[in-house]
């Protein structure tokens, strides 16, 4: 994978095949038919997201059918993000550690440099029916410090699992987790230990928070040094102090609140050469993906990839 690639993300693109299979057991023409969008709208990268396509389902045979539905459509895959699979779930957890595992195993299977995962969990019935779910509270995570240890455990159980299969992980940025801060994260990379881990400084998601946030220049400071991989979008924020109102909404890298120049600037000082995931929510966020890919093309190094 070249450096500094630009991978499309699997944001909009139905979990269901044309008969309603989920897309893991749809069949390789379905999958090339999904995946024809991104080539269409100039993506040569783009990442496989587990709300999309789980990777740790296939079977050996059906993941060298998606390696060649991906050589079809001349695409690479710099990540796969586990979405939503907390190794910490309540009921789940043991379930979601043993998916991750599988999924370490199927990045390795086809070259895959980066599986990103979460301790965020499945929306909530009110999220799921707001116009934007992150305007509604999700679940919190756990205050008992012995969760917040199995977290720690389980991540760095799944760290050497993945360097002894060469595989990274990256641990996404998200809010009400123990990755909920800039501070936050960073100490919970630093407590699992693992040279194979990093962060993904997905900025995004704490910003779009409708309640007082830490400024995006501080988020990113902390957490860009450590970044191995990294989620990139942007939102408006409107803010009346007087009347404790907070409001958000997606746009563009360009117009957002984040100045992306600055802060992509900052990441390639620091040493960062991992892949931009682009993503978007609402309306065509396939299109504005590639519209926010075109922009950061221009504030990459000259040998940068347009994918």
């Amino acid at each position: 994978m070249a450096e500094h690639s630009i991978a499309a993300a699997m944001l909009q693109f139905p979990s269901v095949g044309p008969a309603g299979e989920p897309v893991s057991e749809s069949t390789p023409e379905v999958w090339r038919q999904h995946l024809q969008p991104v080539v269409e709208a100039g993506f040569t990268a783009v990442e496989v997201s587990t709300s999309w396509l789980r990777l740790g389902d296939l079977s050996n045979a059906r993941l060298t059918d998606f390696r060649d539905v991906l050589a079809d459509a001349g695409l690479s895959v710099p990540g796969i993000s586990v979405v939503r699979q907390s190794v910490i779930h309540p009921e789940r957890g043991k379930e979601n550690l043993e998916f991750a595992r599988r999924t370490i195993d199927a990045a390795a299977q086809l070259g895959i440099d980066v599986v990103c995962l979460g301790l965020h969990d499945e929306l909530l019935p009110a999220q799921k029916s707001a116009t934007w779910f992150w305007t509604v509270p999700g679940p919190q995570r756990p205050e008992d410090p012995e969760v917040r240890d199995l977290a720690i455990r389980r991540y760095r159980e799944l760290a050497a699992h993945a360097e002894s299969s060469g595989v990274r992980l990256s641990l996404e940025l998200y809010e009400d987790t123990y990755l909920g801060s800039a501070d936050e994260a960073v100490t919970f990379l630093e407590d699992i230990g693992h040279a194979s881990v990093g962060l993904n400084p997905d900025v995004g998601n704490l910003i779009r928070q409708q309640r007082p946030v830490e400024p995006w220049e501080y988020i990113l400071d902390r957490t860009l040094p450590y970044a191995n991989y990294w989620h990139v979008k942007n939102y408006a924020r409107l803010e009346d102090p007087a009347k404790d109102l907070v409001l958000t909404h997606p746009t563009s890298l360009e117009l957002g609140i984040v100045n992306y120049r600055q802060a992509v600037q900052y990441a390639i000082a620091h040493g960062f050469t991992g892949a931009f995931v682009v993503e978007h929510y609402g309306g065509d966020g396939l299109s504005v993906g590639a519209t926010n890919a075109r922009y950061l093309h221009t504030l990459l190094p000259t040998h940068a990839t347009l994918s």
